[in-house]
């Protein structure tokens, strides 16, 4: 009878893989434990073991085939005895036997231990999975012993089948190699600690060492499947709310900053009881309107009003510090462009207060409040919040007292700001109480060198600790 071999589901979320490499072809005979084909994962490349032992009728599924749904037919195998094209004509419709399958038992990656014929050994790093073929639903064969190689001086080496490829392709003598398994096993990660350490290596005359070929890289893993996601969750414990335009773009940035800015922290504290001193100053005599509602002063300053200028200022004395990352040049600004995050309502957007190096905090503040006000009205023009050098992202006002913040792209650096606290500090060689505010610094390590990076934080941190120079 025809035996079909089914996509195996490789790991509990697997939906479907791709069959990048058939091992066999038609006409080849195969036994339990042959490796026959090559599947990949979004996690890993998996080599695929034949359970039965027959004759290959049919590759169902061609090599190079993504997107092949767990348990559909890849081949067929014809049985001792059995004419193979008729099993090839035959096998579609043979009964799948892919239930039996999945109460087969799963690989021990820990150990790189020996799967029992007709599992998954693993090429990559991931773990193993279910078996590959419908079998009956008869107990699996006792497992195949630890492979064995021997070594020069005629000993005999155990090593796992997934131990010896590795050595193999790498041109590793792997009964060279020191075994850290059971009894002595040499296991996937001996091989790679001795070709780590550039020991072990085959004779140059062997054949193996001329022709090894470069070991295939596991491909880059991918997001699970909402599907995938949705499976960790109790049915009916959950609602599903779905992605609007900001929170699409908002994750499309914050995951491009992750992936390809290098970016690197710093941290600086700052006193600020002369800042809100001089705050509180400038707020008493601000000029004021008389309205049907009362007095309205023609500003009223914030403590971000005052970063926002003192990260403009900064940037303008450390003007190498005041550029964005291209592949071929270096963006200098010729203006500090300042982009300050404003949380609304299942969102976060950054409107930019443009030239921010020359308007008064006044114009700042005023600026900052219809910016903001806006921003959470959904108001905002695209360039209004477009572009900008850097970014200052404020959770002060909630009693964080330090945080790191995420570039975001064009953007080099963005400072995160957090709670003004009073601590004891050291003044004159005297304990001394001083409200003192951690500002953390993020830099994009391509633009901004460690240096250059504090540079610039000190210039912050001059502003903020002696605010009368804001005003001149």
């Amino acid at each position: 009878m025809p035996i079909n071999i089914t996509m195996p589901a490789l790991s509990p979320t697997m939906e479907e893989g791709n069959l990048a490499k058939w091992l066999v072809k038609e006409g080849d005979h195969v036994s339990p434990g042959d490796v026959i084909a090559e599947i990949e994962t979004d996690k890993a490349t998996m080599e695929v073991e034949a359970v039965d032992e027959g004759t290959v009728a049919k590759l169902v599924v061609p090599a190079g085939t993504e997107g092949v749904k767990v348990n559909a037919v890849i081949a067929i195998l014809a049985g001792e005895g059995e004419d193979a094209g008729a099993a090839a004509k035959g096998g579609d419709a043979a009964p799948a036997k892919a239930e039996a399958a999945k109460s087969e038992s799963k690989q021990d990656m820990a150990q790189d231990s020996f799967p029992p014929a007709g599992e998954v050994s693993p090429k990559a790093t991931e773990g193993g999975g279910p078996t590959s073929s419908a079998q009956q639903a008869a107990p699996p064969p006792p497992p195949a012993p630890p492979s064995k190689e021997e070594g020069s001086d005629g000993e005999r080496t155990f090593a796992s089948p997934l131990a010896r490829r590795i050595a193999r392709d790498a041109g590793v003598d792997v009964s060279a190699v020191s075994g850290s398994g059971p009894h002595g096993r040499v296991v996937k990660a001996d091989v790679e600690a001795a070709i780590a350490g550039g020991g072990a290596k085959k004779p140059a005359s062997a054949p193996a060492a001329q022709a090894a070929p470069a070991t295939a890289a596991a491909p880059a893993a991918k997001p699970m499947s909402d599907d995938a996601v949705l499976k960790f969750f109790a049915e009916g414990s959950y609602e599903l709310k779905p992605h609007d335009n900001m929170r699409k773009t908002i994750a499309s940035r914050l995951t491009e900053s992750h992936q390809t800015i290098p970016a690197y922290l710093l941290s600086m504290d700052c006193t600020i009881d002369a800042l809100l001193k001089l705050r509180e100053e400038i707020n008493r005599s601000a000029p004021v309107t008389k309205t049907e509602k009362g007095d309205v002063p023609a500003f009223k300053l914030s403590v971000n009003d005052f970063i926002i200028k003192a990260m403009a200022l900064a940037l303008r004395d450390v003007p190498m510090a005041n550029a964005s990352w291209t592949s071929t040049a270096r963006v200098f600004h010729k203006h500090v462009d300042v982009g300050v995050a404003v949380a609304i309502p299942d969102g976060l957007i950054t409107p930019i207060v443009r030239r921010a190096e020359e308007k008064t905090l006044s114009v700042i503040s005023n600026e900052m409040k219809d910016l903001a006000k806006r921003a959470r009205d959904k108001k905002l023009k695209p360039e209004e919040y477009q572009g900008g050098s850097t970014a200052v992202s404020n959770l002060g006002m909630f009693g964080v007292s330090n945080f790191t913040s995420i570039i975001n792209p064009p953007h080099a650096s963005i400072v995160s700001i957090g709670a003004g606290i009073e601590k004891p500090v050291v003044k004159d060689k005297q304990i001394a109480i001083a409200t003192v505010m951690t500002a953390t610094f993020a830099f994009d390590h391509r633009v901004i060198d460690g240096a250059l990076g504090a540079e610039f934080a000190v210039a912050f941190k001059r502003y903020i600790e002696n605010p009368m120079a804001m005003l001149v």
